[in-house]
């Protein structure tokens, strides 16, 4: 139950004056938000600059190009001609000093006039600019009697805005919903506030948004920051409530006696690598231990994780229970299969895939045969946590990508047996810092060489103007019976801003199958399942040998025959991306090349890019440049800025109160695990606030 202190701060924005469904639908997009956004959403958006209105000169000395603020007597109107609409409205006014002409296009009837009455002084803020020498401010910001401006502060905030959504009605949506904010209790520890200096809570709220200096609003300053740490904390409380569950002691072990891992590993074309049997041998060892197995699996692509996780499952089948890998798309589900059905069936193991595609009669045996114990391995998507899969015995949860599921699905997963033991594979070699932040203290193992027999890849930049040499290589290639992957960053055509010079998917197709006829397939995310499994497969056959993709092939695809490709707009993608899509080359035994083609002229951040995906293809390298060169926001792939599922939190700033959240995290577990009393409740308060309520009914669990 959310404590009803916050109610308020969860009734909807459209309880505000002002905000009706026009405002509603622009709200909803920029907060990200699927439902109407809560009062909480508006406060919880911050602004990401400030307007200085302070200044308030005389017209005379007012410097043209500044935001000034004039204190000015209303002279005259001089509306536009009766049938000129792009005429402007003009407004005559003056001080003691001079005069200036007030601005207004396309004013509605009366609108000027009643804001501007002739004889009036009036306080007038904006840009001020010189036109034919008489100074001039196009549609002032602010337009105010004497009354109101003693009320404002002169430093208004600038917000992230989306198109058709006026900053003045966000302002004032916003200043409405701060009227609403409550009382809240501090659950932050009274050292912490000591030594981080923080304030409390509603004022930290009010003077972000309604500062009273420039330096109110920035990220390392006192609000900002206490802001920053009531996320973070509230997020690591949510992982340490977690953790608990999954920490509790587990009954009976799940680690067998090897027969079906060995049969497993004699299967293999090829030896394991050294770390592929450190990690194996890590996850033995803690499904021996009497708590339950919480392991990040992190590799490069291709190093070979998916044989690690089909060990840790022999394992568990070995003492009779049940495996399941959970994949965030179909395309990593069938991937997984594919690596696993051959090595699985040579060692006895039954697997099976369940994922939105199997249906009616199908789906129905696959669960007969899952809740009878028939099935040692059940490989799939979301369509795994659904109500009716019912596992006999499940004890081990494979989670892989688990960034993109949310808590609720990993403890969706977990519930579906006893004590399971979970182990999360990650194809982005995650930073120690991002650990933390996503996963709490987990225990990590790291696969660091690629499997014995790969070929380096040969990667270099080509600019744009040689598009047509680079079409004649891939020409000479396709004759010698190459197959060549050609990616681009759009599907088709966008209307988006920014996009005009890049090269959508759709027409390159086009103009390539004109050149090369029928050995040209295209595939992109718009297209079906089936579909796009019926031209990948024509590609691993040989049938087509140019595939046209955009990055739908970023992961999970794998045709070890193909070694060329060609990705288009290079510049304009990130460095974990670029790595990405040129693993899906250099997976067989011939050497493979990739080329980079970029637009001119380079920014420095694309060309630093550039340069260090041309220089190595370790990806843990990769990862850890790419930090360097957008901070830790991103390197998990989601959101473009600060941390994915993090609003305010700023690893670059406010990167040791991760620890400090997660120490605080610890303490209150130690302390008060239930959440008990004041500070419980305070707790429970803050959790709600954050959206991390998920973890709170497992307070009562267990």
């Amino acid at each position: 139950m959310r404590p009803l202190l916050l109610n308020p701060l969860f009734t909807p924005v459209t309880s505000l004056a002002g905000v009706g469904p026009k405002q509603e639908k622009l709200l909803r997009y920029l907060l990200g938000r699927e439902a109407t956004p809560r009062l909480v959403d508006l406060l919880l958006h911050l602004p990401s600059s400030v307007i200085d209105r302070r200044a308030r000169p005389k017209i005379r000395d007012a410097l043209p190009g500044t935001v000034v603020t004039l204190e000015v007597t209303v002279d005259r109107h001089r509306p536009p001609p009766p049938r000129s609409s792009r005429a402007p409205y003009l407004v005559y006014a003056s001080d003691d000093t001079g005069d200036v002409v007030l601005t207004f296009f396309r004013a509605k009837p009366g609108y000027v006039e009643k804001l501007l009455p002739v004889g009036a002084k009036r306080y007038v803020s904006g840009a001020l600019q010189m036109y034919d020498g008489v100074p001039q401010i196009v549609h002032p910001d602010r337009v105010v009697d004497e009354a109101a401006f003693a009320k404002l502060s002169g430093i208004d905030p600038v917000y992230p805005l989306t198109e058709g959504l006026a900053l003045g009605s966000l302002r004032r949506a916003i200043a409405l919903a701060l009227q609403k904010l409550p009382s809240l209790p501090e659950w932050i520890s009274p050292e912490i506030i000591r030594r981080c200096q923080f304030p409390p809570i509603k004022e930290a709220l009010n003077r972000v948004h309604m500062p009273l200096e420039l330096t109110d609003i920035l990220p390392d300053g006192p609000f900002w920051s206490r802001l920053a740490f009531d996320e973070l904390l509230a997020g690591q409380l949510a992982l340490a409530l977690v953790r608990a569950q999954l920490r509790r002691p587990a009954g009976e072990r799940h680690a067998g006696d090897g027969r079906l891992r060995n049969k497993v590993i004699d299967a293999l074309p090829y030896a394991l690598t050294s770390s592929q049997r450190r990690a194996a041998a890590a996850i033995a060892e803690d499904l021996r231990q009497p708590v339950r197995m919480l392991r990040l699996l992190q590799g490069d692509v291709g190093s070979g994780k998916t044989v690690v996780a089909l060990l840790a499952a022999a394992a568990v089948t070995e003492v009779g229970k049940q495996a399941a890998l959970m994949a965030p798309t179909e395309i990593l589900a069938r991937q997984h299969i594919k690596t696993i059905a051959p090595l699985a069936e040579r060692a006895g193991l039954r697997v099976a895939i369940l994922t939105g595609r199997e249906k009616g009669k199908e789906r129905h045996e696959i669960l007969e045969r899952l809740d009878a114990g028939q099935i040692d391995l059940l490989v799939g998507t979301h369509a795994l946590i659904q109500d009716d899969v019912v596992f006999k015995a499940l004890a081990l949860a494979v989670v892989d990508e688990q960034h993109r599921f949310g808590v609720r699905e990993r403890l969706a997963l977990t519930a579906k047996g006893e004590a399971v033991d979970v182990l999360v594979l990650s194809a982005t070699p995650i930073p120690r810092t991002l650990v933390l932040t996503y996963f709490g203290d987990m225990d990590v193992s790291e696969l660091r060489e690629k499997p014995a027999g790969r070929q380096p890849i040969d990667t270099r930049a080509v600019p744009a103007s040689r598009i047509n040499e680079v079409m004649e290589a891939v020409g000479r290639a396709l004759s010698a019976g190459k197959l060549v992957y050609w990616i681009c960053p759009l599907v088709e055509e966008s209307e988006a801003e920014g996009t005009d010079h890049l090269t959508d998917a759709t027409k390159r197709f086009e103009s390539l199958q004109k050149r090369f006829g029928d050995k040209v397939g295209l595939v992109h995310g718009q297209m079906k399942g089936t579909e796009k499994d019926r031209v990948m497969a024509q590609f691993a056959s040989g049938e087509i040998g140019l595939l046209v993709a955009t990055t739908v092939v970023e992961v999970g695809v794998d045709v070890p025959a193909a070694t060329i490709m060609v990705i288009e707009n290079a510049e304009r993608f990130g460095l974990a991306q670029l790595h990405q899509l040129r693993g899906r080359i250099g997976r067989g035994s011939e050497s493979s090349t990739c080329l980079l083609l970029y637009r001119e002229p380079l920014n420095e951040m694309s060309k630093a890019r550039l340069a260090v995906i041309r220089e190595t293809t370790d990806g843990f390298r990769i990862a850890e440049e790419d930090l360097k060169l957008r901070g830790e926001g991103d390197v998990l792939g989601i959101r473009q800025s600060g941390l994915p599922g993090y609003r305010i939190a700023r690893p670059d700033v406010h990167g040791q109160l991760i620890t400090q959240a997660r120490d605080e995290a610890l303490r209150i577990m130690q302390d008060n695990p239930k959440l008990k009393g004041d500070r419980g409740e305070a707790l429970r308060c803050l959790l709600y606030l954050f959206e991390r309520d998920e973890a709170i009914p497992l307070i009562g669990a267990g």
